[in-house]
């Protein structure tokens, strides 16, 4: 891919944890990489179980590993998965996303054999319900 700058990093990490993705039941392995508002890049994978509503997707992934490592907010957020066709997150992750980031936020999402899809959360997720209407 002919990324440059922070989305190169982001690429690269979602793409290095795709592979240690743990997807047994669907093969279907998804990386997901956010820019926090600490300028650090966290990454997740997807995990499967044989209970499959215990599975748990990349982005809640990534999401969890921003909040331990110290970030606070989304700047930007990279998704890889197999194919041609750009993974987009499912719903409920564009809920989760939305609980971390702007309407503004970028997303790029990506199936690894095709073009990238460059996209924001807003459009991805319109007329959402984010922290703001509780008050925060």
């Amino acid at each position: 891919m002919g990324f440059a700058g922070t989305d190169k990093a982001l690429f690269d990490a979602a793409e290095k944890v795709r592979a240690r993705a743990y997807a047994p039941y669907s093969g279907f392995q998804v990386g997901a990489a956010i820019l926090a508002d600490d300028g650090n890049i966290y990454a997740g994978c997807n995990v499967e179980n044989a209970a499959y509503p215990q599975g748990n997707c990349a982005e809640p992934s990534a999401i969890a590993a921003m909040l331990a490592g110290g970030g606070k907010r989304i700047e930007k957020i990279f998704v890889t998965g197999p194919g041609a066709v750009p993974v987009t997150p499912c719903g409920g992750c564009r809920q989760r996303i939305r609980e971390f980031a702007a309407p503004d936020t970028p997303i790029i999402c990506l199936g690894v054999e095709g073009d990238p899809l460059y996209t924001s959360l807003g459009e991805l997720l319109p007329h959402s319900f984010g922290p703001e209407f509780l008050g925060r």
